[in-house]
Order: C-alpha cells, then sequence, then structure tokens
C-alpha cells in the first residue's frame, strides 16, 4: 500500500512547476537524475499555464485496424467504474500501442468532458488528440505526442495496468506532477517532504537571481552564490 498523501501536501505540490518538484526529488537521491519523468514527445497542448497533480489511471489502447466483423469498434464504459476505484484528483494515462500510434484520436471534446466530470483532471498519451479549442474552453489539460482529425478505429484493449508513456513507465496511484514543461512522477515516499525542499531550493536560486539583476556582479561573487544551487 502507498502511503497516503494530505490534500495540503497535493496543494503545496501543485502550486510549484515542474522543473522545482524534479529538482526538489533530486535532493533525496531515491532515483537517477534521467528517470522519472516523460521525454519531450510529451507536449502540453491545452491549458498549459498552471502545472497540475494527480493519480495516475491507466488503460491502453489500438486505432489502426478495423474489426473482423462490423464497421467499428464497440465502446468500452466498464473502464470507468476502474477510474472511480483511483483516490482523485485522476490523471488518464492512455498508451497507444499500435506499431505506429497516434493513427486516431481517444480523447476528444466528449471523452475530455466525461473523464472531467469523473473527477479526472488531465489526459496524458502517446497517442493522439483532438478537438484542441472546444477543450481549452474548459479546465481539462491534454498532454500528448500527436493531433489527429479522426478517431479513427480508437478502442480500449485493457485498463488498470502498467503502461509506458514517452518512456516513462507508470501504474495506476502513481502521482504525476505536469505542466508546460512536460510529465513528472513523484515518489509517494517523499512527496509531503517536497514542498520543504522545493522552498530551500527556491531561496539558493532567489539569492543568484537577484545577485544578477543588482549590477556590478564579480565572478567572486557569483561562485559564493552559487554553491549548492548546482549540486
Amino acid at each position: 500500500m502507498k502511503p497516503s498523501i494530505s490534500p495540503e501536501t497535493l496543494k503545496a505540490i501543485e502550486s510549484l512547476d515542474t522543473c522545482t518538484v524534479a529538482n526538489a526529488i533530486e535532493t533525496f537521491d531515491v532515483r537517477l537524475r534521467n528517470e522519472g519523468y516523460a521525454d519531450s514527445s510529451i507536449r502540453c497542448l491545452t491549458n498549459c499555464e498552471s502545472p497540475i497533480v494527480g493519480y495516475a489511471v491507466t488503460a491502453r489502447i489500438r486505432c489502426s485496424s478495423p474489426p473482423m466483423t462490423g464497421g467499428a469498434f464497440v465502446g468500452r464504459t466498464d473502464w470507468w467504474d476502474h477510474i472511480l476505484t483511483i483516490p482523485g484528483p485522476r490523471i488518464v494515462v492512455i498508451e497507444d500501442v499500435d506499431e505506429r500510434p497516434g493513427t486516431g484520436a481517444f480523447i476528444g471534446e466528449v471523452h475530455a468532458c466525461i473523464l472531467h466530470a469523473l473527477g479526472c483532471v488531465a489526459a496524458v498519451t502517446n497517442g493522439s488528440v483532438r478537438d484542441l479549442p472546444a477543450i481549452s474552453e474548459g479546465s481539462f489539460k491534454l498532454f500528448a505526442n500527436h493531433v489527429s482529425v479522426s478517431h479513427a478505429y480508437v478502442h480500449v484493449v485493457e485498463f488498470g495496468g502498467p503502461v509506458k508513456v514517452g518512456g516513462l513507465e507508470i501504474n495506476p496511484g502513481d502521482l504525476l506532477h505536469a505542466d508546460s514543461h512536460g510529465v513528472l512522477s513523484v515518489p509517494h515516499e517523499i512527496a509531503s517532504a517536497i514542498p520543504a525542499a522545493a522552498a530551500q531550493i527556491i531561496e539558493r536560486e532567489r539569492k543568484v537571481l537577484d545577485l544578477c539583476k543588482a549590477g556590478g556582479v564579480t565572478v567572486e561573487k557569483l561562485r559564493d552564490a552559487v554553491h549548492g544551487v548546482f549540486n
């Protein structure tokens, strides 16, 4: 059982940008510094102004091939029940497992509205999304690798298991933080300590920034100011 995280801690983490949260995580040496985040193929496409935090809800989809019979796959709603087993706030993470991900978009205006109604704040996928202007009118956020005009033959093939998006392995219930910089996994065991660690980092960085903006900077002053900032 993963340790519980208080609403106050979640709110404090959400107030930080992903770069600061990533820096704070590094101070605990719980993983390598090149792990724990999605690569740059996963980009924020809507409502990128503010960070979000939430627990992962996972699913896998396919889009490229039609069914053996009929013109389309039957839409599945059973995974909505699974969504509600994950505590809120929720971030849906969808792995497109086609050989060439992104042929069709699973998340559009309707699915975004449904997911938001079910307590989800965002969707993350290595596949496609669509209806960006309509979704941007609300607060739901999209992080994706592709944009598509069509849903093609998109269908859910499984849900509730591990997925891999942008090189990041994600399990149901993992804590995620995301903003315009990308998507970051936050280790549960150190989540409550991240706000304090981040505050120390922000203070150290502020001293360097203030020094540079004040003018009259010297190399000696810079060396003294950056001590501990770049470690």
